[in-house]
């Protein structure tokens, strides 16, 4: 028992929702570098922030962290290309930073350069018809280093179960207790693949993590590695197998991160490969990638394929520009042309207007892709603290934002990004 309430603490630390705006340093006050998280032989005891006690993931130390999560969490390697990768041309373009718009819901513009601030920006990539016409990094993030891509693992996750289905190896209308019979009884036995890919799945689960009895917390208890619940599922798995029904599969759109982890079970079975070994033969190895990628995993191995992905972010650009290029990049198709078209088309725009993502007014969700219906038909790959590959197909462009902002949900950032987004997308129109 105390070894739960020990662990309960662990999570209600890590899922920093909200924070007092009283409390929060801004992004200069906040940069780790200043800060100097772990730095010293030894730190002093100050400086030292750890997975044991969940102080890695609070709100500055988040900050260091992100760009380190080797350090916190065991994990398995994603490789990159062994031989000559793949180089973008460099075209800078410094009027981006003064690209002004007006954020959501407010009178006053801003400044490109000034919203990067605001967003306690990382890293911040721009490719314009395949060239990189912008690139910064701050904090702790350097060229040749990773940043936790949190939720943008889901779209990986659900493209590589997109590609099966293309390449006829998954079955879209089959359910998922054909691939996993480990799943009957549970709510996914009866889920087909495309509801799973496109989380329309009814499922007795949420991700509320101001309720101690939300389901996230035995989900999170399942994959830690640390510590186990007696009598509890013990890995990520054997939880996917005890999550109940709640409401219709196929009827309303709803983001719930285990519906990634059971298509990341169902690709590794029918394919007898981990996530990370197909994510890095299949796409990250033919990209001409530089620096390996890596996933955490818990306790039985078993990668967290709903957000724990960790990876460099011209590594990142060059995913995002194969896409937006229908799945051709470096003269190679690495991806086949249906499966991008998919996944550009979007998904049922009525089924996500009767979830709870409001503010995102006409979007859909497809293959664990977010599609905004925007004038210029932009698309993304979406994870929590401000992560995010934007393609806009009009434009020609490709965004690559890596960030540690102290809120995690995209709602306290969107305001102040997309319409960033676009404003740059028209302007490169305009170049």
């Amino acid at each position: 028992m105390q070894k739960y309430v020990l662990f309960l603490i662990f999570i209600l630390i890590m899922s920093q929702i909200h924070t007092n705006a009283q409390d929060i340093l801004d992004s200069k006050a906040s940069d780790p570098n200043k800060l100097a998280w772990m730095q010293g032989f030894p730190p002093t005891k100050d400086k030292i922030i750890s997975a044991i006690d969940g102080s890695f993931f609070q709100f500055p130390a988040l900050r260091y962290s992100v760009c380190h999560m080797r350090q916190f969490m065991p994990t398995t390697v994603v490789k990159s290309h062994s031989g000559k990768g793949y180089k973008f041309k460099v075209r800078l373009d410094e009027d981006i930073d003064n690209v002004r718009f007006t954020p959501t819901n407010s009178s006053e513009t801003m400044t490109w350069r000034e919203s990067l601030d605001k967003n306690y920006t990382d890293g911040m990539l721009i490719l314009h018809k395949g060239k990189i016409v912008y690139e910064y990094y701050f904090g702790a993030l350097k060229p040749d280093g990773v940043h936790a891509a949190m939720s943008v693992s889901k779209t990986f996750t659900g493209t590589l179960g997109g590609l099966l289905v293309a390449e006829g190896v998954l079955d879209e209308n089959k359910t998922a207790e054909y691939y996993i019979p480990e799943l009957k009884g549970s709510a996914f036995a009866n889920a087909t693949i495309r509801q799973i890919l496109d989380m329309t799945t009814g499922l007795k689960y949420s991700e509320d993590y101001s309720n101690p009895k939300a389901e996230i917390w035995a989900f999170t208890a399942a994959g830690n590695p640390f510590s186990k619940i007696e009598n509890g599922p013990s890995n990520y798995y054997e939880y996917l197998a005890t999550v109940q029904k709640e409401g219709v599969h196929g009827e309303v759109f709803g983001y719930k991160t285990i519906n990634t982890d059971a298509m990341g079970w169902i690709v590794s079975r029918v394919t007898g490969k981990s996530i990370p070994q197909l994510l890095s033969e299949r796409i990250w190895k033919p990209l001409g990638t530089h620096v390996d990628g890596y996933f955490q995993i818990d306790g039985a191995g078993i990668a967290f394929a709903g957000g724990g992905f960790s990876a460099n972010m011209r590594d990142m650009a060059m995913f995002g520009e194969m896409v937006r290029n229908k799945g051709k990049f470096n003269k190679k198709q690495i991806l086949p042309i249906a499966l991008i078209e998919d996944i550009m088309k979007g998904g049922d725009k009525e089924k996500f207007s009767k979830s709870v993502y409001g503010s995102l007014k006409g979007w859909s969700y497809r293959n664990m892709w977010w599609h905004t219906h925007n004038e210029h038909g932009a698309f993304a790959a979406r994870g929590v603290h401000g992560q995010t590959i934007y393609i806009d197909p009009t434009a020609e462009m490709v965004i690559v934002r890596f960030a540690s902002h102290p809120e995690a949900k995209n709602a306290y950032i969107d305001p102040t990004s997309l319409p960033a987004y676009h404003a740059v997308a028209k302007y490169l129109l305009s170049k």
